[in-house]
């Protein structure tokens, strides 16, 4: 047997004291547990009247419940609470809600179970609203490509401002407004890039958007990489208390936030990309199908005597 010492030492007490504190606060454990509760009910409702899997698909259930989990392991486990010792642990948190669970719950259609909770008329009421004109022209503008790209990154950069970033651990109520800043406009993203209006057509535009959001994204985590100093002071005195390098944990956590974080941009990018590529595909096998079914008359005319 041997002694553990410096950062063993030190990443063996955190362990330790870790795996006993979950954060139930109220701000955290009651939004997630309504949106698991009226997501439930309204898929119920759909599946009860539409049959199971249709109107939302199994995989899209799945995916949001997934998304959820995510949700939970990154704001109510140990996690949570190493976060705010460790800012490479924080950087590791919002990597899990704007990159894993933000799609994941974009791609389960909350919106439309959510709808399903309503009965039948006021159900019917709320979809007229949404039908309308200026409600529809509104939605095509807050999901545009553009749009959905221009406000997540604003809220990467401006929270990771030294002021707001220690506002957000300072106070519990802007650190959940923080939190739900990044989920809602990486969900937005994330579905207006595969959901958005021109379809698998758009996702060429698509793949240019992952690609400029992982440069801007990427150049931001080599910022903390490569600065000289620590960005925060609440990492400074909470890694004088625990013997943690403040700047060596800035720099894992710039690292976390340049590599693996911009290899998922690029892998969902590339997803696009082919999606993108077999739909073109598809669309001049059926041109080509159609030329082949107009000109088939017109050859039967030239073949009669």
């Amino acid at each position: 047997m041997y002694a553990m010492s410096g950062p063993a030492l030190v990443a063996h007490n955190l362990a330790g004291l870790a795996v006993r504190h979950w954060d139930v606060h109220p701000l955290i454990v009651i939004p997630l547990l309504l949106s698991a509760l009226c997501y439930g009910v309204g898929i119920a409702r759909l599946w009860t009247r539409a049959g199971a899997g249709n109107g939302i698909t199994r995989w899209a259930a799945a995916s949001f419940t997934t998304g959820w989990l995510m949700m939970a392991v990154a704001l109510v486990s140990p996690v949570a609470w190493l976060s705010e010792i460790l800012f490479s642990v924080h950087m590791t948190q919002h990597t899990l809600l704007m990159l894993v669970a933000a799609p994941l719950l974009a791609f389960g259609q909350p919106l439309f179970a959510y709808l399903w909770i309503a009965g039948p008329a006021r159900r019917e009421r709320v979809a007229a609203v949404l039908r309308k004109d200026g409600v529809v022209a509104s939605w095509r503008v807050l999901t545009s490509p553009l749009t959905v790209f221009l406000l997540q990154a604003i809220a990467l950069w401006i929270w990771h401002l030294p002021t707001l970033y220690e506002a957000a651990l300072r106070s519990d109520a802007v650190h959940a407004l923080q939190h739900l800043s990044f989920v809602l406009t990486a969900a937005m993203f994330w579905w207006a890039v595969v959901y958005g209006r021109y379809g698998r057509q758009g996702y060429g535009v698509s793949v240019l958007y992952v690609f400029l959001t992982a440069v801007h994204s990427g150049a931001l985590g080599a910022l903390l990489t490569v600065s000289p100093s620590p960005w925060y002071r609440w990492y400074v005195g909470h890694g004088d208390v625990w013997g943690i390098d403040a700047l060596g944990d800035q720099q894992l956590a710039g690292i976390l936030m340049w590599i693996p974080a911009g290899a998922v941009f690029i892998v969902l990018g590339l997803a696009l990309f082919a999606a993108w590529m077999g739909e073109a595909e598809r669309r001049v096998r059926l041109s080509s199908s159609d030329a082949a079914a107009r000109s088939a008359p017109l050859e039967d005319l030239r073949c009669q005597p």
